[in-house]
């Protein structure tokens, strides 16, 4: 069985999938975390990978950047693999003052400049949100690791470099927790085919105080965040 996006035979992935952005991060965390860890597809270098974690079937799979790339490799995954839980594991800044750099904030919901989810909802606006039973798994793995964390909403943007100059202070009045660019495409692509998907992210950036993680700080985050999200789905 193949797809567009993924070369793999049927059975190459497990139910739960944990989806980084970056096809390198699936990569490290396949052989740091995983037990017998195989490749099961490299198309376009987005790769994919299936082993154990505390003898539980996992997978792992890079989503590339942006709500289409995210979009695709979510529905190929749920429609062709039976995948029926994943798990976005990545970065956002802080767009509240009382976030702190390798805080976790799980995205509840996601807000979106995207006209994404207006298009698959008819031209209605669709609250985009994370499956529950996933969330509060995720929450519970968090407090039992006693990492920080925050539940709210995130801002799913379609441009990295915004020109809108009041876009910060803005998400800042309405309780936006933080932007990252992937989370309201996935919830939605996941809800429409009955699976379950949740967005878990650490804060690597600022974008009030203008802090950022140096590179030992962003590796030592984002293996806390791994651990919660693993400690969950066991």
């Amino acid at each position: 069985m193949t797809t567009p996006h993924i070369e793999a035979p049927a059975g190459a992935f497990a139910e739960t999938v944990l989806m980084p952005g970056d096809p390198l991060r699936a990569r490290y965390i396949a052989e740091r975390f995983l037990t017998d860890p195989e490749q099961v597809t490299a198309v376009r270098n987005m790769y994919g990978y299936t082993g154990s974690w505390r003898g539980q079937r996992l997978s792992v799979m890079g989503s590339g950047m942006g709500i289409p790339s995210c979009s695709i490799y979510a529905s190929e995954l749920i429609d062709h693999y039976g995948v029926k839980r994943i798990v976005r594991i990545g970065t956002c800044g802080a767009t509240v003052a009382d976030l702190n750099l390798g805080d976790l904030v799980l995205a509840l919901g996601a807000s979106t400049d995207s006209n994404v989810n207006r298009t698959r909802f008819g031209g209605y606006d669709l609250a985009a949100i994370a499956a529950w039973p996933l969330a509060r798994s995720l929450a519970e793995a968090a407090e039992q690791l006693h990492r920080p964390i925050r539940v709210g909403n995130v801002f799913s943007t379609d441009l990295f470099y915004s020109p809108q100059a009041d876009l910060i202070p803005m998400l800042s009045r309405a309780g936006i927790l933080g932007i990252e660019m992937e989370a309201a495409g996935l919830y939605t692509a996941a809800a429409e085919r009955g699976a379950q998907a949740a967005a878990l992210l650490t804060v690597s950036d600022h974008l009030i105080s203008g802090a950022r993680m140096s590179s030992d700080e962003r590796q030592r985050g984002l293996d806390q965040m791994i651990e919660v999200a693993l400690t969950a789905i066991a």
